[in-house]
């Protein structure tokens, strides 16, 4: 019952707070027909400003505190956004007219980050003053990174077996309605072909593009900016007067936006087969709840804090909506846009807003007697 006593009051606090009420509102406007709009470059220098604060306030502490501390719970992250891809190559894939590629998209960009609801989290704990660590704002890019490579890989590895099989059964079938000139001139069995096609360069998958475009994206490159200044600059007087009295009222305008975007992406899952809300809906829970799990772990062998599992389970449970969606574009550009997307921003962000953020508060508060 201190469980649920706890998420529930977490829950109300959390709709009255500036969080979860400018998202709320901005879906309200956006459904309501308004015809407010705040420019992209508005947007843009929010995102850059709240993604800067973050990593300056990570590499600020990192800075100053003992790295092995940070070893576990990076390696957790990096664990858990490879893992998030295969749950969605092996189960919403799964799932009826649900395209494999569209899928493994789907998966990354779950596995991926929302600066903005980790952002949200941060902002949750401070208010109700649950002390985490400062550097787990750094946790972003060790699960951000693998989860976009992990899903261009498995679905480009897709593809190219795909490909492959499409190619040896037309070929299979070709030589079987024509009598071969010489015995010698067709390969006899499918693997065979298959051996004989089969061409390395051309359907190697290189790793490294994906993670040089991932680290060119807006979003990584603002927190890795912040994170370097941090740890090798002494940025904390500009840190103090600027960024950290600014964050709040920056975070209430980006949900705003995000608030219209979502319900502007409402539309777009329509198009796609509806097994993408529910996957939207339960995934944020489940990939939270791995995540609180291992954080679990570091907490009882490294110390790791309660405020800094509930942070490691936020970022999993969000999706990325900045970073993810041009990196997957060009990675995977025949996965659908409207499926992966649409299912991120139109219910995966509030779920995890709304719902996670307070849910893995409340439980981290039952489970730590606080």
């Amino acid at each position: 019952m201190d469980f649920v006593s706890l998420f529930i009051k977490d829950f109300i606090a959390q709709l009255q707070s500036p969080t979860l009420a400018f998202l709320i509102g901005g879906m309200i406007i956006a459904a309501l027909g308004s015809e407010l709009v705040i420019p992209e470059s508005i947007c843009t220098i929010i995102v850059f400003m709240l993604l800067t604060k973050i990593g300056l306030t990570g590499g600020i502490a990192i800075r100053k505190s003992n790295l092995t501390e940070m070893v576990l719970p990076m390696i957790f992250a990096i664990m858990v956004g490879i893992i998030v891809v295969f749950i969605a190559r092996y189960t919403l894939a799964k799932l009826p007219k649900v395209k494999v590629v569209d899928a493994i998209a789907t998966g990354g960009l779950f596995g991926a980050v929302s600066g903005s609801t980790m952002a949200a989290g941060l902002t949750v704990l401070e208010e109700q003053k649950i002390p985490f660590e400062a550097w787990t704002g750094a946790l972003y890019p060790f699960m951000d990174i693998p989860a976009l490579v992990t899903a261009i890989v498995v679905a480009n590895i897709y593809l190219n077996k795909k490909k492959l099989r499409e190619s040896a059964d037309s070929a299979m079938e070709e030589s079987l309605s024509k009598q071969p000139a010489a015995a010698g001139n067709y390969p006899s069995t499918r693997q065979e072909y298959l051996s004989q096609q089969k061409d390395p360069d051309d359907n190697r998958v290189k790793i490294w593009p994906i993670i040089e475009e991932s680290l060119r994206g807006p979003a990584l490159s603002a927190m890795l900016l912040g994170l370097a200044l941090g740890l090798f600059t002494q940025p904390e007087n500009v840190y103090k007067s600027f960024y950290d009295p600014a964050f709040r009222g920056l975070l209430s305008i980006l949900m705003l936006v995000m608030g219209m975007e979502a319900w502007s992406r409402v539309g777009e899952l329509r198009k796609v087969a509806q097994w993408y809300v529910v996957y939207s809906v339960i995934a944020p829970f489940i990939h939270g709840s791995i995540a609180f799990g291992l954080g679990m772990i570091a907490h009882y062998t490294t110390g790791f804090s309660w405020g800094g599992v509930v942070v490691l389970a936020v970022i999993a449970s969000s999706s990325s909506d900045i970073s993810g969606p041009p990196t997957l574009r060009a990675g995977i550009p025949s996965a659908n846009p409207s499926a992966y997307i649409g299912a991120s921003t139109a219910v995966g962000t509030p779920i995890a807003i709304g719902l996670c953020i307070p849910f893995f508060v409340g439980l981290a508060q039952a489970l730590g007697g606080g």
